[in-house]
């Protein structure tokens, strides 16, 4: 088995090593009245620097996809790339066999070809959709906006912030470095040990004044094991920013996706004041603040109400632990548009659960008893760079089971924890019980634990893994099964 069949394995969650995928064909037009979506290749520019990419792009070219509350998701993907891929539609809640994941149960889109996908699109929100595979981190990922009557008749703005990470290395580079060359696919403990000296182009591990407590004994967490080349707002950097034009005055409705593979962050809005009124597209409860921690694979939507100066507001994405940030500058007419650096002159902060605890859902759960409980432990070992998920009992539930997981890191680093084909509440932190926020993906630190509870309403073997992509690859997934 080569370096790239063994991540494609640990990727997907298959048992073999090589996996199918769709003939080839010549394309044939989009079925009438469905909506045709292009995974491309693109090239940007990056500091200077020509960048090979993918892209997620509508005939006309436009980036991503947005619908209606209550429409059918009926879309043709047709794959333009010389590579098989597979797109997830992270958000959404369709039937298990259009849910983007290779073997569960379709194969890798091929090469030039297409295939056509339809579902209910559900309640509205900010979504997304990105590659289910490594290519994710060359940009394979896309905004999936859905709005009801509302958001489409009310007096804002909306303004779409896209978060990556970029290397100008391949994801193999990046995971070989983080693995330390290590021979792939060998067994290896499940037990976390410290990094020590970091490899060429990954970030320092146990950073100054990155700790924690667990009891009364001091530990030191791992943070951002991964140096990039570039942190990019909707494909730019700080250095060459993305200028929206606004009304002085007038209202704003920020939606960030944090599509970086291995990157959180916190946004801050400055001296505006700002309303969070959504979290992984579901509405809760408003918390007013000036900056918002955002792990991967994470959503926030955050209402501002824009002062009559006229002059730029920057809203930006701070990298936890490291001074490097990006985003984006709102600027009325006539506005001064000033060079910010995309160094700070301070660390940004480390995304911990403080707000997480104060969040509440607007439409919570129906109160109701737990009819499966599960503890799931998250665990790694850092040298050899391999990660886990440690269930008990075994995932496994039945149609209309509530369901409880609760998720415990035992590791140093932390893992957001994404699960496909439905949305949960957070409802429990530390074993304290609270109504919290609907979700999709929850960010779990080092030493914490979490509890979720979801419905079990949508059948089929879904994928429930850490949304840290090298996490990901190297054993960090699990499924929960129906039975059948």
């Amino acid at each position: 088995m080569n370096r790239r069949e063994f991540i494609n394995a640990a990727l997907y969650g298959a048992a073999a090593a090589v996996l199918p995928v769709e003939n080839r064909h010549a394309f044939a037009a989009a079925p009438e009245g469905s909506k045709l979506l292009r995974i491309v290749q693109r090239t940007i520019d990056v500091k200077g620097r020509a960048a090979k990419v993918f892209g997620l792009v509508q005939q006309n070219g436009s980036t991503g996809l947005t619908f209606a509350a209550g429409d059918i998701f009926n879309v043709a993907l047709r794959n333009e790339t010389p590579e098989g891929t597979i797109i997830h539609w992270h958000g959404l809640t369709p039937p298990w066999d259009q849910d983007g994941v290779a073997d569960a149960p379709t194969p890798l889109l091929a090469s030039k070809a297409d295939r056509q996908f339809q579902f209910p699109v559900g309640r509205a929100g900010t979504h997304w959709m990105h590659a289910h595979t490594l290519q994710e981190q060359n940009l394979l990922a896309a905004p999936l906006i859905v709005r009801d009557a509302d958001a489409r008749s009310r007096d804002e703005q909306e303004v779409v912030i896209l978060l990556h990470d970029f290397s100008f290395s391949t994801p193999e580079e990046l995971l070989g470095r983080l693995k330390g060359g290590a021979s792939p696919g060998g067994p290896a403990a499940m037990n976390h040990s410290g990094m020590g000296h970091a490899m060429p182009g990954m970030s320092g591990m146990s950073m100054p004044g990155m700790t924690m407590s667990k009891g009364a004994t001091p530990v030191s967490m791992d943070l951002n094991d991964i140096d990039y080349d570039a942190y990019l707002a909707n494909d730019r950097t700080l250095e060459d920013p993305e200028v929206v034009k606004v009304e002085a005055g007038g209202r704003v409705r920020l939606r960030i996706i944090n599509g970086a593979t291995a990157t959180a962050f916190t946004i801050d809005i400055g001296r505006i004041e700002g309303s969070l009124i959504a979290v992984d597209g579901q509405d809760i409860a408003p918390v007013k603040g000036r900056r918002f921690p955002i792990a991967m694979g994470q959503r926030l939507d955050i209402r501002l109400e824009l002062p009559r100066n006229v002059e730029a507001f920057p809203v930006l994405a701070l990298r936890e632990g490291a001074r490097e940030q990006t985003g984006i500058l709102l600027a009325p007419a006539n506005a001064t548009v000033r060079k910010i650096a995309s160094n700070a002159e301070a660390a940004g902060p480390v995304v911990d659960l403080k707000l997480e605890q104060n969040l509440r859902a607007s439409v919570p759960l129906a109160a109701r008893a737990a009819s499966k409980r599960f503890d799931m432990t998250l665990s790694g070992d850092m040298q050899r760079y391999v990660w886990g998920l440690e269930t008990t009992p075994k995932l496994v539930v039945r149609k209309g089971d509530r369901v409880e997981v609760t998720m415990t890191n035992a590791s140093m680093m932390a893992h957001p924890m994404h699960l496909h084909g439905h949305h949960f509440q957070v409802v429990a932190i530390d074993g304290k019980r609270f109504a919290g926020a609907v979700r999709d993906t929850v960010h779990i630190p080092p030493m914490r634990s979490v509890t979720i509870a979801f419905d079990a309403g949508n059948p089929g073997q879904w994928a429930f893994h850490c949304h840290h992509l090298y996490h990901m690859a190297t054993g960090m997934m699990a499924t929960v099964s129906y039975e059948t």
